[in-house]
């Protein structure tokens, strides 16, 4: 299902995204940084989203530096507040008259060492940082998917929310609980559609856990074993686009080994 790096990299401004809007919600870590590379590299125009204003600035200016010419924007804004985040969304399709689809990055992880020594709180952060954000940003794009030719809403999962482990009971449940969201919103785009299928697309992309090169230089000798590299994942999510909606829509598409 993926693109290679190789295959998509083509003469400026000609990628196989062009014209599209795409949207990404928590930009400025490593798999935002390399979804915005490789979202322009393809010709999208980016719209980037994070809390972090500073990172946030450093991530779409790399991607704007690698692909001179590429549109890559960059918007502080809290995902936690709905209304903030329905701004967010009528901003891009005002500014850029469409808006083709939306990248959901925003991580984070709390666990444990046991069961037992599971913390509530831990639950309370986790949920809002990924199932709030999810109904916010699935909520305030809805729209504006279902009026483009080719939206998709793209939900980054992990592996644990279908076999979850006694010391990530947290992490694990809201993972569950985002990915049941998003096959929600996936069968509302199919009942939007028609007799020749869904015109929009949401999708889960599950990966086992993500590494980058700084985590490698960090610990030259640890294997990451069923690890995706982010650049892996950036390719992922810009090869969902060349598949129908049909084929995507409702789907959890793995990129480790099913558990």
């Amino acid at each position: 299902m993926t693109v290679s790096t190789k295959e998509a990299t083509t003469m400026k401004n000609q990628g196989p995204l062009e014209g599209a809007v795409i949207a990404v919600a928590g930009a400025a870590g490593p798999a935002g940084r390399a979804a915005l590379l490789r979202l322009a590299d393809a010709g999208a125009t980016v719209v980037a989203a994070d809390a972090d204003a500073e990172r946030l600035a450093s991530a779409v200016d790399a991607a704007r530096y690698a692909h001179g010419g590429a549109t890559v924007t960059g918007d502080t804004v809290d995902l936690l507040d709905p209304a903030a985040t329905r701004s967010w969304a009528e901003k891009t399709e005002r500014e850029f008259g469409r808006v083709d689809g939306v990248v959901h990055l925003v991580g984070g992880w709390r666990g444990s060492s046991t069961f037992a020594e599971t913390e509530l709180g831990d639950w309370d952060v986790l949920e809002r940082l990924l199932i709030r954000t999810v109904q916010n940003t699935s909520l305030a794009f809805h729209d504006g998917l279902l009026r483009s030719d080719r939206g998709r809403y793209l939900l980054i999962s992990a592996a644990g929310a279908s076999k979850p482990t006694a010391g990530n009971a947290a992490y694990a449940a809201a993972k569950a609980a985002a990915e049941a969201w998003t096959l929600a919103l996936a069968d509302a785009f199919r009942k939007a559609g028609d007799d020749s299928g869904p015109a929009a697309a949401a999708a889960i992309l599950v990966v086992k856990a993500l590494v980058h090169d700084a985590m490698r230089a960090e610990r030259p000798n640890a294997k990451f074993a069923g690890f995706t590299d982010v650049t892996d994942l950036a390719d992922a999510i810009a090869g969902v686009w060349d598949r129908p909606a049909e084929e995507v829509n409702g789907q959890r598409l793995w990129l480790t080994p099913h558990p």
